[in-house]
C-alpha cells in the first residue's frame, strides 16, 4: 500500500477512540513496526496531535480536542456508506471494482469493535434487484468518464422498433438509474435535440475529442422525469379513471409507476385518477389485468369494453 495510504490508515485506526501499539498498527497494516514509527513521526511534524503513553495500557491516541478531518468518519457514518455501497452495486453502479476497494478500507481501517459491529450490520442487510446486463458495465464507465470531461462519444443505438442499429453522436449530460434499467440523457446530434437513451440498447460507443458544455442548470433527473410523467395539470380533455376493489390491491395500483403520477383521490375502496382518454384505452388495461378479480373498473364503462377486448386477443393469441 502506498505511504500515504498507510499513514491516513493510520489515523483511521486513531481517530476510533482506541489507544493502539505500534506492533498492532504494523499487524493490521502489514508493514514493519519501524515504518510505523517513522510515519506517526511524519505525522506529529505535519500537525497532527497524536499523544504516546508509555506502561502497560499504554498505545498512541488522538488529543480529545483534535478537529477530525472530513475523511475521518464515525460508526453511523460508515455504516451509512457500507449501506448504501450495497445499494449501488445492486444497480450496476459502473465503478464497482473502486467501490469494493472503498468499502474494504472503510471496514479495515476500523478497531475491532467497530468492524464487529459493521459486519453485524452488513450482514442483516441486502438488497435484491433483477440481474442487469453485464455487457453494460463498461458502456457506463465510459458515460461517466465522457460526462465528467464533457466529451461527445459516438454509439451504436438500436431502438425497440429497429433491427439494426445506427450510428449516433451523442453529448452526454447525464445518467438516470430508473425502474432496473440505466438510462443517458444527452443531446442527439443526429436529432438536434436532447433525448434519453437506454444504456442497454448501446452496443458499441467510442470516446471522440469533441468538447461540449452543458448548462450549469440542467437536471437530467428533472428532464428524464418531466418527459416520462408529463404534467397533466389544467390540461383539458383528461376523464376520471375510478378503480374500486381490495384495500392492498389498491395501495399496490396507487403506487404505481404511471399510474400513482395521476391519482387524486384515494378512499377505503375507490381510488380516482385523472388521465387522457386515449391513454387510459391504450395503456391501462395492460396495468389492470395483472391484478384479476382484485380490481374493478367502475368508471369510465368504455374501459370495461377495452378490457374484454384485450383479453380476448390474449387468448385467442394463445389458443392457436
Amino acid at each position: 500500500m502506498p505511504k500515504n495510504d498507510n499513514m491516513l490508515a493510520i489515523l483511521w485506526m486513531l481517530n476510533s477512540g482506541v489507544k493502539m501499539t505500534a506492533k498492532q498498527i504494523s499487524e493490521q497494516l502489514e508493514i514493519n513496526i519501524r515504518t510505523v514509527y517513522r510515519y506517526i513521526d511524519a505525522l506529529c511534524t505535519s500537525g497532527v496531535p497524536i499523544i504516546s503513553d508509555t506502561g502497560h495500557n499504554g498505545g498512541y491516541s488522538l488529543l480529545n480536542n483534535f478537529i477530525r478531518a472530513p475523511l475521518l468518519f464515525d460508526i453511523e457514518e460508515k455504516k451509512a456508506l457500507l449501506h448504501a455501497a450495497v445499494f449501488a452495486k445492486e444497480a450496476g453502479y459502473p465503478l464497482s471494482e473502486a467501490l469494493d476497494n472503498a468499502t474494504s478500507k472503510l471496514i479495515m481501517y476500523s478497531n475491532q469493535e467497530q468492524e464487529s459491529i459493521l459486519s453485524r450490520h452488513l450482514a442483516g442487510f441486502d438488497v435484491i434487484n433483477r440481474m442487469g446486463n453485464p455487457s453494460v458495465q463498461p458502456v457506463l464507465t465510459e458515460l461517466e468518464q465522457a460526462i465528467a470531461n464533457e466529451f461527445s462519444v459516438e454509439i451504436d443505438y438500436r431502438t425497440r422498433r429497429e433491427e439494426q442499429p445506427k450510428t449516433r453522436l451523442i453529448d452526454p449530460y447525464g445518467m438516470v438509474y430508473w425502474n432496473n434499467k440505466w438510462y443517458i440523457v444527452a443531446l442527439c446530434h443526429l436529432r438536434n435535440e436532447i433525448r434519453s437513451f437506454r444504456v442497454d440498447r448501446i452496443l458499441q460507443i467510442t470516446l471522440t475529442q469533441i468538447s461540449f458544455k452543458r448548462s450549469e442548470a440542467f437536471s437530467a433527473r428533472e428532464f428524464f422525469m418531466r418527459n416520462l410523467l408529463p404534467d397533466l395539470e389544467g390540461k383539458g380533455g383528461l376523464i376520471s379513471l375510478v378503480i374500486g376493489g381490495r384495500a392492498e390491491a389498491l395501495d399496490d395500483l396507487c403506487l404505481h409507476w404511471f399510474l400513482g403520477h395521476h391519482l387524486k383521490e384515494r378512499t377505503a375502496n375507490q381510488a380516482i385518477f385523472l388521465l387522457e382518454e386515449e391513454t387510459i384505452h391504450t395503456y391501462v388495461p395492460y396495468f389492470l389485468l395483472s391484478y384479476g378479480k382484485s380490481l374493478q373498473v367502475i368508471e369510465p364503462q368504455s374501459l370495461k369494453k377495452q378490457l374484454v377486448a384485450v383479453a380476448s386477443e390474449l387468448m385467442g393469441y394463445y389458443q392457436l
